[in-house]
């Protein structure tokens, strides 16, 4: 009980700095300097940028950070399922918190970047610090929501591959920036931004986000309702032990490195004496040629 208590403060802390982080990136380097970085908060900058002047309350635009968390929310409910219930709550504070600190950072800049006149140094600077913030919120298996959500149940129903559509639903914000801002500048400075933000990730965590697990318990009939209760899909191998030649069943399942801590916490929670045994899991579908 005290060491989950000590971990679950340690992953709110990871989420406070990881958040605080990448307010400094959206409110000091990226949104000043009109970049658009694909995602939630690429389209809530262009929605700022539309709204600057219409209403006498906001003469500098809507909330950046606001504006987001009205796109994450529903987002957010449309996954949750699918995240867990502590995954799904970390989220939830992480989203929160992103935008909270966005617009506080804002107000006190006065919407100006800390780099003036340099856009490609804040699109340099504002990609490196966004890598580097993602790594400390997935450090404490959580994540931001926003249009990486969207595409996962994209892909699912569509049964197209999850990166394809991220790639394609952030390149269309990135082609409303754009549009929004008629300047040919705007694209460029954000595709830099996102290749850096994706480079610092990479080096940071450069193990394959995703893991095969197999699980070797006494009782693999409760583990397998208890895990499909909690929406985690998986199969069924039938084996037998090399010494006695007993039967055993092993549950295969394909996860992210992000949701392991969650899946053995609650694996040992209904059998301590569970072995479980992981890998790093890649999915080649290029044939070889002869």
């Amino acid at each position: 009980m005290k060491q989950n208590v000590s971990q679950h403060l340690k992953d709110l802390g990871l989420i406070v700095v990881g958040s605080f982080i990448m307010a400094i990136a959206y409110a000091l380097f990226i949104a000043p300097s009109s970049i658009v970085p694909g995602g939630v908060y690429g389209l809530s900058i262009i929605i700022n940028h539309l709204s600057k002047g219409i209403w006498e309350s906001a003469p500098n635009g809507l909330l950046i950070g606001a504006v987001a968390l009205c796109f994450n929310i529903p987002l957010f409910f449309l996954a949750a399922r699918q995240l867990g219930r502590f995954s799904a709550y970390k989220t939830a504070i992480t989203f929160v918190l992103i935008a909270f600190f966005t617009d506080l950072i804002t107000q006190f800049s006065g919407g100006k970047p800390l780099v003036e006149d340099e856009p490609l140094l804040s699109s340099f600077y504002g990609g490196a610090i966004l890598g580097f913030s993602v790594y400390l919120i997935f450090l404490a298996q959580s994540t931001c929501a926003g249009t990486d959500t969207l595409a996962r149940v994209l892909a699912r129903k569509m049964n197209v591959k999850l990166s394809s559509l991220i790639i394609i639903i952030d390149s269309i914000i990135v082609l409303l920036g754009l549009i929004t801002f008629g300047d040919w500048r705007v694209p460029l400075y954000s595709w830099i931004t996102i290749f850096v933000y994706g480079k610092v990730v990479d080096i940071l965590q450069p193990t394959n986000p995703h893991k095969s697990v197999f699980i070797i318990s006494d009782r693999p009939t409760e583990l397998r309702d208890m895990l499909v209760k909690k929406g985690i899909r998986g199969t069924l191998l039938h084996g037998r032990g090399m010494y006695q030649g007993l039967e055993r069943e092993v549950i295969f399942i394909i996860t992210e490195r992000k949701h392991l801590p969650a899946l053995k916490r609650d694996v040992l929670g209904l059998d301590p004496r569970a072995f479980i045994t992981t890998a790093d899991a890649s999915n080649d579908t290029t044939p070889e040629l002869i």
